[in-house]
């Protein structure tokens, strides 16, 4: 393989094999189990994998499973780009995956006795791949706690349900199990939107919950069809990305229980809002102090001013992180509250980083900018080498802002995903910590990708063009 230069990133703390204990004593505490869905989240955070019969599931605990190494090269539409060297160059060979120590669960959707457990992918036992989201934070995670830093961090989710028989490829809201109509619209934080679909949302906090998935409260959104779920902040920012992913994996099954489709599109309907995911994130120092909680009449602390300075001066580096499709741009629209630019303020919903102002010993940052069609594993490790070197360097953020962000002159962030894959490009910070092997599969993948885009002829091409000379 030609790459190289991120093997040596890795060190033995980044290696996590799992003890083959765990395995034998679930199947023994669930006789019933049938088969075991092995889950690998690619560098899109589609979930790809194999299932086995539960009685090799030892086995992969002991000596791991194979899988191509092109999973981490392919496009969205899941074929492998073989311009990163990922594929043919090196005869689709394999490489060994490990559970996740902690993800085995069952799926309460499966009308047959399924669990499933999550994988990491190691070119030997001893060397994680460099092109594993999963690992590439694990890595940047040992490199802030060697700081004496800790992240304390939750997601939030928005989706949108959607008709699971629409007539063409363009989505529609469903139909209301109640009124049997299709809705027009929607009241934000209606109670009465969540009521027509209680029994469908219920049943996916409920599921989550049964999968250790720490569910919180569900918000109607401000489109038809579309909602919020909020996960509950944990201390360990691995478990915080794998129940953003497991998540979406649960709302997506229990809405097909129910004929229902699910969307985690960007940016799924022109006239509508799209879809956020929004991540706080706040340090612990090493007596378990939130570092960023200010002192009496201070508005923040030295070290959180730092964390914002480097989040906002790196924000263009690594906005494809943040929107990694050509669809994620078509969210930012100033109506429907997608910040356009790298701004902060104290309680304002219009900057991109926003300080919320309820209990002062939970001061946090929200990260107001990606989709939910981002890659959880790759946005925390952007915010946290980001937090990182605004610490290291003392890089001072810009003043807060006050009111409306969307009319302050600012420079703008990038507005589509070939001029932010030039700045992840050229960024030495984001080669430095998420690794510049990585860094050149991803930029090629979204590339190859652009370019196939682009040579595509829409309809709109032809209602304009074709009888226009």
């Amino acid at each position: 393989m030609r790459y190289q230069t991120d093997r040596e990133m890795f060190t033995p703390k980044d290696t996590n094999l799992p003890d083959v204990q765990e395995a034998i004593q679930f199947l023994e505490a669930n006789p019933d189990i049938e088969f075991v869905d092995l889950l690998l989240l690619d560098m899109n955070g589609i979930v790809r994998g194999k299932r086995i019969e539960k009685d090799k599931l030892p086995k992969a605990y002991e000596q791991g499973i194979a899988l191509p190494i092109s999973i981490y090269g392919m496009n969205i539409k899941g074929n492998p780009v073989e311009e990163t060297g990922l594929g043919l160059e090196i005869g689709e060979s394999d490489a060994i995956c490990f559970p996740v120590t902690g993800s085995l669960t069952r799926q309460p959707w499966q009308k047959r006795p399924i669990a499933q457990v999550m994988l990491e992918m190691y070119e030997k036992s001893d060397t994680p791949f460099f092109g594993d989201p999963r690992m590439i934070l694990r890595r940047v995670l040992r490199q802030i706690q060697e700081r004496g830093f800790n992240p304390v961090s939750a997601f939030e989710l928005e989706f949108y349900l959607i008709d699971s028989k629409s007539p063409n490829k363009a989505p529609l809201p469903p139909i209301s199990p109640i009124t049997g109509k299709r809705p027009e619209n929607t009241q934000v934080y209606s109670l009465d939107d969540l009521d027509e679909y209680a029994d469908l949302l219920t049943d996916i906090i409920d599921a989550a919950r049964e999968q250790g998935l720490p569910a919180d409260t569900i918000v109607a959104e401000s489109a038809p069809g579309q909602f919020e779920i909020n996960l509950k902040h944990t201390d360990d920012a691995l478990a915080a990305c794998d129940h953003s992913i497991l998540l979406k994996r649960v709302i997506k099954q229990v809405a097909h229980d129910h004929d229902l489709d699910v969307t985690f599109m960007a940016k799924p309907y022109a006239d509508q809002a799209g879809n956020g995911m929004h991540l706080h994130i706040s340090l612990l120092d090493e007596q378990g102090h939130n570092v960023f909680q200010p002192e009496e009449d201070a508005q923040v602390t030295d070290t959180m001013r730092y964390a914002l300075g480097g989040l906002l001066e790196l924000m263009p580096q690594y906005f494809s992180i943040l929107c990694p499709n050509i669809n994620s741009y078509r969210r930012f629209s100033p109506e429907f509250y997608v910040p356009n630019a790298a701004t902060w303020g104290l309680e304002n919903r219009t900057t991109a980083l926003r300080i919320p102002g309820d209990v002062p010993q939970a001061t946090r940052i929200e990260h107001r900018v990606a989709g939910t069609d981002a890659n959880p594993y790759l946005m925390m490790s952007a915010f946290l080498a980001s937090i990182m070197h605004g610490i290291d360097n003392k890089i001072e953020p810009c003043d807060p802002i006050v009111g409306n962000a969307y009319d302050v002159d600012t420079t703008p962030l990038p507005t589509n995903l070939r001029d932010a894959l030039r700045s992840l490009s050229s960024s030495d910070v984001m080669r430095q910590f998420l690794g510049t092997d990585f860094v050149d599969v991803f930029v090629t993948c979204k590339e190859k990708e652009l370019e196939e885009f682009e040579q595509h002829i829409t309809n709109l091409e032809y209602d304009w063009y074709l009888h226009a000379f």
